[in-house]
């Protein structure tokens, strides 16, 4: 059962044989701002399990993984769909090494979703990120204020 707390369709590329996704449900606690009861977060974290997490309200949404023990990450992959509304979103990943009291930039970027057409955005980064405590997701759906909830597909670590 995946640990969490609530806080206020693209393949799976496969993985070289040397690299092993982190499994999340043993290694962190997930903390989550809002979750819809049908999109839960576990199923954007483990493998297989359905179609990924959606907010259970519009607006800026945090998913946070605070690791049990401190974590080597090498790789990050990112999976964002949205099937229905036309919008910008940004995201920011960032981490920390000391439990939360400082937190380090890895990316901030922005994507617009144009259904039919544009639908899916899938991000993967290569990074050298040792002793990290806390890996955090801030996901604005719609930069422009609309009635957008923030959506998560997959993401993997290694």
């Amino acid at each position: 059962m995946m640990r969490k707390r609530l806080i206020s369709t693209i393949e799976e590329q496969v993985l070289a044989h040397d690299d092993r996704w982190i499994d999340i449900q043993k290694a962190a606690v997930v903390e989550v701002s809002s979750e819809e009861k049908d999109f839960p977060i576990d199923s954007a974290l483990l493998p297989g399990e359905g179609e990924g997490w959606r907010a259970a309200k519009p607006g800026s949404q945090t998913v946070r993984l605070m690791f049990d023990q401190p974590q080597e990450l090498r790789r990050i992959v990112l999976v964002f769909e949205e099937k229905d509304i036309p919008r910008t979103q940004e995201f920011v990943l960032r981490w920390s090494p000391n439990g939360g009291h400082s937190f380090q930039q890895i990316v901030r970027q922005q994507w617009n979703f144009s259904p039919p057409e544009t639908v899916s955005e899938r991000e993967e980064y290569e990074v050298e990120l040792s002793h990290v405590t806390i890996l955090e997701l801030k996901i604005t759906p719609d930069i422009s204020g609309g009635i957008a909830r923030a959506a998560l597909k997959s993401l993997r670590l290694s």
